[in-house]
């Protein structure tokens, strides 16, 4: 597992992050590891790939509003 160095933390900043990992029973690093990891699963990759536009060609006659496609 890759390791990451935070340099120039202020001291408030740690004693919070002491505090949250206190309340949440975890040490430092596991409260760090945490929230590292909630926040990166936050981020959505997007592969250009994935994403294909197609033009589909209409007589001009389709209503587009939410009642003419479902119907309901």
């Amino acid at each position: 597992m890759k390791s990451i160095h935070i340099r120039d933390v202020p001291e408030q900043t740690i004693e919070r992050l002491k505090w949250r990992a206190s309340r949440n029973h975890r040490s430092l690093q596991g409260e760090l590891q945490a929230l590292l990891e909630e926040a990166a699963k936050q981020v959505v990759l997007y592969d250009s790939a994935e994403f294909v536009l197609h033009t589909v060609k209409t007589h001009g006659n389709q209503d587009w509003s939410r009642e003419g496609m479902y119907e309901d």
